[in-house]
């Protein structure tokens, strides 16, 4: 699919989402203990901001007057939805189940800091589709 002018079409990077002070240690183990996403290393310079990021592409920051995000959301696709979900209960973590989105199985929940994660996982051989 190309872009307006016939050129190739932007590609998502990365999603910034953000957190208090003091919140890496409860991003990594909801991001990356409960949601099993790998840790990246900051670059040098960006390390005195705090935050931390996770492949794929999810960047926690730091943000001084910090207010979770309660619509806006990144979506991710994971491996195992219904392994995801029990760890998530496990921990005392809500999930919301949603059908409304024919064919691809989802759920909502939120991380440490109350933001909003829409985690999917689409029937197997189903290639990933735009809404």
């Amino acid at each position: 699919m190309g872009g307006r002018d016939g050129g190739p079409a932007a590609a998502l990077d990365h999603v910034q989402v953000a957190m208090p002070a003091g919140g890496e240690d409860a991003a990594r183990r909801f991001y990356g203990g409960l949601l099993g996403l790998a840790e990246l290393s900051k670059p040098e310079p960006m390390r005195a901001t705090g935050g931390i990021w996770f492949e794929p592409g999810i960047h926690l920051g730091v943000e001084a007057e910090f207010r979770p995000a309660k619509k806006a959301h990144p979506g991710l696709r994971m491996a195992d939805l219904d392994a995801t979900a029990q760890r998530l209960e496990a921990a005392g973590a809500a999930v919301e189940w949603d059908t409304r989105w024919p064919g691809v199985r989802r759920l909502y929940t939120h991380d440490p800091f109350g933001n909003r994660l829409e985690l999917l996982q689409a029937p197997a051989g189903r290639h990933r589709r735009r809404r």
